[in-house]
């Protein structure tokens, strides 16, 4: 317990302020030559039968730790009547390590009215046990208006979970105790959370990757520090319309401002979500240089993201080696991005040792990325044995890619189960991979809930393949709009079957409207979409914009689209290259195109070029389709009747 009474003043009178304990305040430096003359004065006048000057002697010596001088004067005092006298000697007998004798002066004082030494007394009693007596002292004090009273009162009935544990967190961090209204500030921003997974029905959770961050949400837990200052501060903003989140970032600023090393990094967590980067940077560095380790992690985070990760790696190192284990884990990634893996081993294995399952995890990248297998297994099974999902979904992806699916089901479940997006849709492919359409899709759905861009495709294939277009139609337009070039297409091709056929244009002619669905096609075809740059060519031949479906045809020629391939050589025919087009129909022809066949035998042939004509109508009437194969019939026999004429 540490020194019992008011510590912010000693002597109730207030002649003697001293604040204690690494939260206290600076107090000014008293002239000695002054305080010396008023020791001699105090002396004489405590020698002359001055009660009050004994006791303001014995809280002076008190203060000095000169216990053995300090003592005589506040008995004399506490004789006298002198209830400050018996408060401060409580204090004294309770650093003596006599702690009932203390508790005993301490009820004479707070009989007298000592808010202070009821306060102590209820500390003292609440250490004992005896919660209903701790209670009683310090609603008495804390109805005085003493702070620390109105604290450890609300700290009781918090530990109790009693309702009107807020109302007296409040009065301390209204008159200007930092913990109280740090606390009060977590109580509010658990309120807010609370209301805000009633309104999504679930708790959501994050897990950080190989350098994931979570600045500042850890609680710290009730009585993790207190304060000593007595003074006014805000008054209460609650019933003023003031939501709880602003209230709470309210106290946390007024409790950051008073020296609260986890309120600023609160404080900069709120202002970085609301990217407010540069005073969040600032609380951050408060924060940091007070020795709090999550501050310097996030302030090394936010500097990386502006840039700098040489200063990003000092503050690191410096909330690593105060046991970070989040640090050590972004530590480990910057030398894994170097080329460093030797050091980002070391880093990660430190974040491990710190608490931080994540280190196991990203272990098993580090040793999968370097080909060793083996270990890499180890650190999965050992982050997703301790509930690491993505740990998780990675062990059954390396286990289905062994090709042992038995063993890699189970801990895609599990990853599922706990909310990974990843292992949900993977659990998806593991039963399409059976046949197992129905529990696929479910798993699909699932994950498209959750946003996952290629689960929405596969569940608006499905729904296509059911006749749901409008269902369809909702979920390709979330894949889409999450990036993938398959879901635009997909959209692209129904809302195309929807819209009327355009009127026939002239090549050369250019027309510059565009519909949604061609703005689908070309943001597919944009990505590297075959199927889509032919469509999207398509669509310019059909507006006459003759260039921009050359360029589109090319493009999707030479990542080997055989259509694109032989649309380019039609292009290029009218355009007068025809030796051109026949380097396209080849190529086409050769990966399996029936009509580019068909093409080439029809140039050969007008070349007199007869046996290469012959051989590439055989081709076409192999490759199909039917109405290609039977023109390629006719022209193969012809020119074969003219080879043997």
């Amino acid at each position: 317990m540490d020194v019992m009474g008011d510590k912010a003043t000693l002597f109730e009178t207030g002649r003697f302020v001293q604040p204690s304990g690494e939260e206290a305040e600076a107090v000014p430096d008293v002239d000695e030559t002054g305080e010396a003359a008023e020791e001699v004065r105090l002396r004489l006048a405590a020698d002359a039968g001055d009660v009050e000057a004994a006791s303001v002697l014995g809280s002076l010596l008190l203060r000095r730790a000169d216990l053995d001088g300090a003592e005589p004067h506040l008995r004399a005092a506490t004789a006298a009547g002198d209830r400050a006298a018996a408060n401060n000697l409580g204090v004294l007998l309770h650093q003596r390590g006599y702690a009932d004798e203390a508790a005993g002066w301490w009820r004479i004082a707070a009989v007298a009215g000592s808010a202070a030494a009821a306060h102590a007394l209820g500390r003292h009693h609440r250490e004992r046990g005896d919660e209903p007596a701790a209670e009683y002292w310090l609603r008495q004090s804390a109805e005085q208006g003493h702070v620390l009273g109105a604290y450890a009162l609300a700290d009781l009935l918090e530990h109790r979970g009693d309702d009107g544990a807020e109302q007296w967190m409040r009065v301390a961090a209204e008159r200007g105790h930092r913990e109280a209204a740090y606390r009060l500030a977590r109580a509010l921003d658990r309120r807010v959370a609370e209301r805000g997974a009633l309104e999504r029905g679930a708790v959501e959770d994050t897990e950080p990757g190989r350098a994931g961050r979570t600045p500042g949400t850890p609680d710290d837990g009730p009585g993790a520090t207190s304060d000593a200052g007595r003074g006014a501060g805000p008054r209460s903003v609650t019933g003023l319309g003031v939501p709880p989140a602003e209230e709470a970032e309210q106290w946390y600023r007024q409790a950051a401002a008073r020296g609260h090393r986890r309120a600023a990094l609160h404080l900069g967590a709120i202002l970085e979500r609301r990217g407010e980067l540069k005073e969040a940077g600032r609380w951050y560095l408060t924060s940091a240089k007070d020795g709090e380790a999550r501050a310097a992690c996030a302030l090394g985070f936010l500097l990386r993201d502006a840039g700098d990760t040489e200063n990003a790696a000092v503050w690191w190192l410096r909330a690593a080696q105060d046991g970070d284990g989040n640090a050590a884990n972004a530590l480990g990634a910057l030398h894994a991005e170097r080329g460093q893996p030797q050091t980002a081993e070391r880093w990660y294995r430190a974040a491990l040792d710190a608490g931080d399952v994540n280190g196991a995890y990203n272990l098993g990248l580090l040793c999968a990325e370097q080909g060793r297998t083996t270990q890499a297994e180890q650190w999965y099974r050992h982050a997703a044995y301790a509930g690491h999902r993505e740990a998780a979904n990675a062990l059954a992806i390396l286990l289905l890619q062994g090709g042992d699916t038995t063993g890699a089901e189970p801990w895609f479940s599990k990853a599922a189960e706990a909310g990974s997006v990843d292992a949900a849709f993977n659990l998806g492919i593991l039963y399409a991979g059976r046949g197992e359409d129905a529990a696929a899709l479910r798993w699909y759905e699932r994950a498209a809930a959750a946003g996952h861009t290629e689960a929405a495709l596969q569940v608006g294939i499905a729904r296509l393949r059911d006749g749901d277009e409008q269902d369809a139609e909702l979920h390709l337009r979330c894949a889409a709009g999450g990036g993938s070039a398959e879901a635009a297409y997909r959209l692209a091709t129904v809302l195309d079957a929807r819209r009327p056929r355009p009127s026939a244009h002239e090549l050369g002619e250019v027309v510059h409207e565009k519909t949604e669905c061609e703005e689908w096609y070309e943001r597919a075809a944009s990505q590297g979409h075959r199927r889509a740059q032919v469509r999207v060519g398509m669509l310019a031949a059909a507006r006459g914009d003759v260039v921009e479906a050359a360029r589109w045809y090319r493009l999707a020629a030479e990542a080997g689209s055989r259509n694109g391939a032989f649309n380019l050589g039609l292009l290029l025919v009218r355009e007068g290259s025809e030796p051109e087009a026949v380097v396209w129909w080849t190529r086409a022809a050769q990966e399996g195109h029936g009509r580019a066949a068909l093409r080439l035998a029809l140039v050969y042939a007008r070349r007199g070029e007869l046996d290469e004509g012959q051989r590439w109508a055989d081709r076409a009437v192999t490759l199909g389709p039917a109405e290609v194969a039977e023109r390629a019939a006719r022209l193969r026999d012809a020119l074969r009747q003219e080879l043997t004429a």
